[in-house]
């Protein structure tokens, strides 16, 4: 497991807290739909603030690339931050650096919070400029890294700053990287990993990392048809990388060799179309009509999933099984999910969960609280997943050697 100092390994009373977070949030007309990263921010920033931090928020959003877009300003987080952490004024600076927000950092006290503008609004961020950095670093005394989702991105904010100054994880990015490694670097055996999307070729580092560290591994969506038609399965009118034949049947192999148990559907649900409502019918995975799709895992196979889960200790899912976003073709994603969720609340069953579309699945099933740990870090999860070096985790082992 990595090695990073947190939160009880600084003294933080009247200093400047340089707290990265990611408050990359969904917006409509100016307005936050949804406050989930903002609330997930709370733990950190209340113990900073009941420990007499001066906290000072950094943060992207969107893709302005170095240039200010007043659309894309982090203004109108100010007021939900504030609601989030129980009426706590935060003030906001016009700029992440320089006479603005010097000023806005001078003017704090102990326990009060500051946002900076965009980082993004400069160039430096994201080409990891030292200048940049050391721009941010006067600004503060600590730096304290709570945004796992862009530990993956070699930015100023995430990599440069944190070997600047004294650096710690914060509580999310702490929790974060301990679920983690309690599910592939030391789990509890045998381990699953479920992983669904629309392309193998997307994933290709991903399951070359996962057939060597998990006992099973169950591929749906899109990608089981890319595999079953290697494997000589009529897959009909169903997306498939049929120019991926190959590499699948390797990827079959290397499980073979590292014994890893790669289960594919048994049966599955098809159409003619993709379209809520459709008439739709369950086949053997054998007999899919040439001009039918797969549009999701059958009953016969959710039921198997479900089984073979309860004789695991571990669980790592990247992926939805079907076409969960229309009816009825969620249901073989929503019954695995259910049952990976009961054997998680019985004890039975330590599940880890992440990617923008495996949220949503969860979310779409009923479970995303019945889960052990859901990551909303896309990206820097599924990196991790692929056993890559994330530059934002290096920088925090390197400031605790």
């Amino acid at each position: 497991m990595a090695q990073f100092n947190t939160l009880e390994d600084l003294d933080v009373a009247g200093r400047r807290v340089l707290l990265r977070a990611d408050l990359n949030v969904p917006m409509q007309a100016g307005r936050v739909t949804d406050t989930t990263r903002i609330d997930r921010l709370v733990p950190t920033i209340g113990e900073l603030a009941d420990r007499g931090a001066r906290i000072v928020l950094l943060s992207h959003f969107g893709r302005p690339k170095g240039k200010h877009v007043p659309e894309l300003s982090l203004a109108p987080l100010v007021a939900p931050l504030s609601t989030a952490l129980g009426g706590r004024p935060v003030v906001f600076a016009a700029d992440c650096v320089g006479p603005a927000a010097a000023e806005a950092v001078a003017g704090l006290g102990d326990g009060q919070v500051a946002l900076l503008e965009n980082l993004r609004f400069h160039a430096g961020e994201e080409a990891n400029d030292a200048g940049f950095a050391a721009d941010l670093a006067k600004l503060g005394d600590i730096y304290v890294n709570d945004a796992f989702s862009t530990a993956h991105r070699a930015h100023a904010s995430v990599e440069s700053l944190a070997r600047l100054l004294p650096a710690a994880a914060g509580r999310l990015m702490q929790g974060e990287l301990e679920h983690l490694a309690n599910a592939l670097e030391s789990p509890a055996r045998p381990v699953a990993a479920i992983v669904g999307g629309a392309k193998i070729s997307t994933k290709l580092d991903l399951l070359g990392n996962l057939v060597r560290r998990v006992d099973m591994l169950v591929i749906g969506g899109g990608m089981a048809n890319t595999f079953l038609n290697a494997l000589g399965v009529v897959v009909g009118r169903s997306l498939c990388e049929h120019d991926m034949a190959e590499t699948a049947r390797a990827i079959v192999e290397q499980a073979k060799e590292a014994r890893c148990d790669v289960v594919l559907p048994s049966d599955a649900l098809v159409a003619a179309e993709l379209k809520a409502g459709a008439p739709s019918r369950t086949v053997s995975i054998k007999e899919v009509p040439e001009d039918e799709m797969i549009l999701d895992v059958g009953p016969a196979t959710a039921a198997h999933l479900a089984r073979r889960l309860g004789e695991c200790r571990t669980l790592v899912w990247n992926g939805p099984l079907g076409c969960f976003e229309v009816p009825p073709f969620d249901a073989g994603t929503n019954a695995v999910a259910q049952a990976a969720a009961e054997l998680t609340r019985a004890g039975r069953l330590l599940s880890v969960a992440g990617g923008g579309d495996t949220v949503a699945a969860l979310a779409h099933a009923g479970v995303a609280d019945g889960f052990s740990y859901v990551s909303t870090a896309g990206g820097a999860f599924l990196e991790w997943l692929e056993g890559k070096t994330l530059p934002g985790v290096a920088a925090l082992e390197a400031a605790a050697g």
